[in-house]
């Protein structure tokens, strides 16, 4: 009985390392993709546009903004926790400039209107909103690590940097908890 064990378990292992030597391996399969998509963000980290924004909780996570309205007029307004609910709009495409999606299909909970809070989004989400006035507009670059790394979500590629154009419209809810 033992050795039936044995035996299927060696079987499990040997199949499982199979597949991964097959190319079934997302990492390997998106390589040029990745590799594309890296440079694309390293060329965006140097081109003076963007401020490079670092998410208090985790000084490893970053996204890049740049704001398109004048921040003075707006830096008296309230800012989203990360457990608020906030409205916004938004285009979402890649670094290529391939549509993704888009809040301004929405008609509910009113038209071009994408309500959520912050944490229920990718990380880079969170960290952009959280630095964002009501009445903000901007662009920001989420690195696939704060997005959604090497999973394919829907037309997203996977190690898919994300561009959003984003204007924080309101707080819906000013949740603390």
């Amino acid at each position: 009985m033992k050795k039936i064990f044995y035996m299927l378990i060696t079987a499990v292992v040997a199949i499982t390392m199979l597949d991964s030597c097959l190319g079934n391996d997302v990492y390997d399969e998106y390589k040029d993709w990745r590799q594309q998509n890296d440079a694309w963000y390293q060329q965006q980290t140097t081109s003076g546009q963007y401020t490079t924004v670092i998410a208090p909780w985790d000084p490893s996570a970053q996204v890049l903004m740049r704001w398109h309205n004048d921040t003075m007029l707006t830096k008296d307004n309230l800012k989203p926790l990360i457990t608020s609910t906030v409205d916004v709009k938004y285009h979402l495409s890649m670094y290529n400039g391939t549509p993704v999606d888009s809040s301004y299909i929405l008609t509910s909970p009113a038209d071009s209107i994408y309500r959520s809070k912050p944490n229920a989004n990718v990380e880079g989400w969170m960290i952009a909103l959280t630095r964002m006035h009501v009445g903000d507009s901007c662009t920001v670059i989420v690195p696939y690590q704060q997005g959604y790394g090497s999973t394919k979500k829907g037309d997203l590629l996977p190690y898919s940097m994300l561009l959003f154009d984003i204007k924080l419209v309101d707080i819906y809810k000013y949740i603390a908890n």
